[in-house]
């Protein structure tokens, strides 16, 4: 699987009031992923996938305010808590071919850097992290079914995020995530079975024999 970044450099910034410390909380807000058109990257996020996944993002990470993102990408999928920036609380489908999104700069080392980074007038921008598949077709790189979100960071220079995160970050394969994706596949494998009514003893063997297979493979 291959670490996928994209850089989105349209975003705008926005101060709310919060009600409970009386002080203004401060977003990051804009489309953060795009499905089906081509992007500056040339690849293509199918709608059903980048949908699913963004779908358990927002069900697994945002609802339970786990959707973390770094100031800066690292260089590894992991999410780094000690250099966290933002705490993304919103990922909705515009109903055209973006998904907006909205990010809390958090009161953190990292997040108040971004703050004062901000508020001095600092052009910054999001990029997705993810791990995933690409098929080379007609010249454009398609994400594959096994795409999975991990975080949305700050990008402190968005005008060389691509030149960065395709220089060093992509190149590597990282199979030693790929436990983690066979215990996510494994777990989506439940919620679905569940939801359509088919969980039952030969069902959750079936689904554990898979999961052992893929752990043992690797």
């Amino acid at each position: 699987m291959k670490l996928i970044c994209e850089v989105v450099e349209d975003v705008q910034y926005i101060t709310e009031e919060n009600k409970d410390s009386g002080k203004k909380d401060l977003y990051i807000v804009g489309p953060y992923l795009q499905w089906d058109n081509p992007n500056k990257n040339r690849r293509i996020y199918p709608r059903e996938i980048l949908e699913h996944e963004v779908n358990n993002f927002s069900e697994n990470k945002i609802k339970h305010n786990r959707a973390y993102g770094e100031l800066n990408h690292p260089d590894t999928p992991k999410v780094n808590l000690d250099r966290v920036a933002v705490l993304i609380k919103e990922l909705k489908s515009d109903g055209n071919s973006f998904f907006m999104g909205k990010a809390k700069v958090v009161d953190t080392p990292m997040g108040n850097i971004t703050r004062n980074l901000i508020n001095e007038g600092a052009k910054l921008g999001v990029s997705s992290r993810a791990l995933g598949t690409l098929t080379a077709k007609d010249g454009y790189n398609h994400i594959g079914k096994d795409f999975a979100l991990k975080a949305i960071d700050v990008v402190a220079d968005p005008s060389m995020g691509n030149a960065f995160v395709n220089g060093i970050m992509e190149d590597v394969d990282w199979l030693w995530d790929g436990k983690e994706y066979i215990a996510e596949k494994a777990r989506k494998a439940i919620e679905e079975s569940v939801a359509h009514r088919e969980f039952n003893e030969a069902k959750a063997f079936e689904i554990f024999e898979r999961f052992l297979d893929g752990m043992i493979l690797r």
